[in-house]
């Protein structure tokens, strides 16, 4: 069970080993779309991305017997950096399951903390099958990505984190744009939301075709996607919500919003242009969907929340051709 009570607790026993990562106000895109405009800039995180948060969320508030056994986790990256950082640092081994295309930036960063990687075919082989046979091979703690109550409780502590700068910056209300793929941050941050200030209601952002969550919460039962891949939103692409964290925003969450590939290029180009931030592709699809489905949303006031930066450099470098063909 994860509730606001955990998320508290959670953020009093992690912040310490956080960056609390800062809440900027932007002339040119409160300019662009007529309202206050803030980017939360998750992507100075440690390991590049908010995964860091809720793999820190897992070491603290699981069984350490438990952990020192072996840790074990799937993903395309963020949340694999996360868990392999954390371990390390814990002197525990990880074991990480990451899809054979993942962007080698992120398979680097993962190795680097000493995790031993395996590959599995993202298309034809799951991630939870061979999670569940490794678990039982080598008795390992499986750490899921975004499916689990102490994950979504460390997430939920950017929610806590973001209500404090608002308060400083005399914000009271606003919509607040979080990526999705399983859901993890937006219902850990959604769950913060109704403790400590309600007025903040968080839009969930996917790419064209891969808008499980969006679709499912119109629909109001879960869906899956027919594809699995052909976005270069790698870090978001999941087959269909998580059961826990579709529950909690089925309850909390306003409709969720959509972008493409390309409209994510210029966000990714804007973000590097205005504010010098390094975004990657499931991290600025966030503002994308700001930019091209204004029409949407109807607050006087946007938090852009840019959540990871581990950006592949042929994916950066298409985007910062887009400022080029501008001049």
């Amino acid at each position: 069970m994860v509730d606001f009570s955990l998320i508290s607790d959670t953020y009093d026993k992690i912040h310490q080993h956080l960056v609390e990562t800062p809440l900027l106000e932007s002339p040119f895109l409160s300019k662009r779309l007529n309202k206050r405009v803030f980017i939360k800039a998750e992507c100075l995180q440690k390991t590049g991305s908010f995964k860091y948060r809720g793999s820190w969320s897992s070491f603290v508030n699981n069984d350490f017997e438990d952990l020192k056994k072996g840790v074990l986790a799937y993903s395309s990256g963020n949340h694999a950096q996360g868990i392999a950082a954390v371990a390390n640092q814990h002197k525990i081994q990880a074991t990480i399951i990451m899809p054979k295309d993942a962007p080698r930036l992120k398979i680097k960063n993962t190795q680097s903390y000493g995790a031993n990687v395996v590959f599995y075919d993202r298309i034809k082989e799951s991630r939870e099958e061979i999670g569940e046979r490794l678990q039982k091979e080598k008795n390992l703690k499986l750490i899921r990505p975004y499916d689990d109550p102490f994950v979504i409780a460390g997430q939920g502590s950017l929610g806590i984190e973001l209500i404090n700068q608002a308060k400083r910056m005399k914000l009271d209300a606003a919509d607040v744009l979080v990526c999705c793929g399983g859901g993890g941050l937006a219902s850990g941050i959604s769950l913060a939301f109704q403790g400590l200030n309600e007025n903040f209601k968080v839009r969930t952002c996917e790419p064209e075709n891969f808008d499980d969550m969006a679709r499912s919460l119109k629909q109001k039962s879960r869906i899956t996607n027919k594809a699995m891949d052909g976005s270069i939103c790698d870090a978001i692409l999941t087959p269909t919500p998580g059961e826990l964290t579709f529950e909690i925003l089925e309850k909390y969450a306003a409709p969720g919003l959509v972008a493409s590939d390309e409209q994510v290029l210029e966000a990714m180009s804007l973000l590097f242009l205005h504010h010098n931030l390094v975004v990657e592709p499931g991290g600025a699809i966030s503002l994308a969907a700001a930019l091209h489905q204004h029409g949407k949303i109807h607050s006087d006031a946007l938090i852009i929340v840019c959540t990871g930066g581990n950006v592949d450099p042929v994916i950066f470098s298409r985007a910062l051709d887009l400022i080029d063909s501008k001049d």
